[in-house]
């Protein structure tokens, strides 16, 4: 990595970023920290400026992790995150890859419940977290409102996750109708880059989705993923949307 850039055609950071990747995967390993902007800076003879749109690039596709009090360090490989429409995605399904960490009643964002035609009324609010190899890649609130788990009882599982569960649960009883999603580009706020451990504004993949039941919105899904990790895969019948991460050779 002590080469220093020379006049090219293309941007210099786009050289650079091609650079910095070919050290990425003969000079360092997975979970290694590079060494600080400075001293970046000062061996390839570029502005930190400069270093900074390489390395952001690099943590777009995946390559790069900056962690909180740690900085920033080479990323691991990462397996697919499917999400397709059928009934293995229902929340709380056999094939749901979904932890349940929490769930509350609250009135949801006027987004949510117009979807939900839930007006005013508070919903059951469920957090849930996705790993990859134990690391977080989404994290998801999940609305459920009232009318579509009316077997739940008021004492049953009070609240945490054994209260998320036991809506899952519920849930569950119902027939899926299918589901409709949205993907839009965003940034992490505050809670969200706690749960995903990345900087506040880190870019993000923000999916909602809408479960049907018998002509009825059952549950809406918002969920937040990690762009760094995640790419958007279309089939070729253009019916099924993928969300899969990048995997690299080690």
């Amino acid at each position: 990595m002590g080469t220093r850039l020379h006049t090219v055609p293309e941007p210099k950071y786009r050289h650079l970023k091609t650079v910095i990747g070919e050290a990425l995967d003969h000079e360092f390993t997975v979970g290694e920290v590079l060494p600080n902007e400075r001293e970046l800076a000062a061996r390839f003879g570029v502005a930190r400026a400069t270093l900074r749109q390489a390395l952001e690039q690099l943590e777009l596709e995946g390559r790069l992790q900056r962690r909180r009090g740690v900085g920033t360090t080479v990323a691991p490989p990462r397996v697919g995150v499917e999400v397709g429409s059928s009934r293995e995605n229902w929340p709380g399904g056999p094939c749901d890859p979904w932890q349940a960490r929490d769930a509350h009643r609250a009135l949801p964002p006027a987004a949510v419940a117009e979807l939900l035609g839930s007006g005013e009324e508070p919903v059951h609010v469920l957090t849930r977290v996705r790993l990859d190899e134990a690391l977080p890649v989404a994290t998801e609130l999940l609305y459920v409102p009232a009318a579509s788990v009316p077997g739940l009882s008021a004492i049953d599982a009070p609240g945490g996750a054994a209260r998320a569960r036991a809506v899952l649960r519920e849930l569950g009883h119902l027939d899926s109708g299918g589901e409709d999603r949205a993907v839009e580009l965003g940034s992490a706020g505050a809670e969200d880059a706690r749960r995903l451990d990345r900087l506040p504004g880190s870019p993000v993949l923000l999916v909602t989705t809408r479960f049907f039941t018998e002509g009825a919105t059952a549950a809406v899904s918002v969920a937040t993923y990690r762009a760094d990790t995640c790419r958007l895969t279309f089939g070729s019948d253009g019916a099924g949307v993928e969300i899969a991460t990048e995997r690299r050779a080690s």
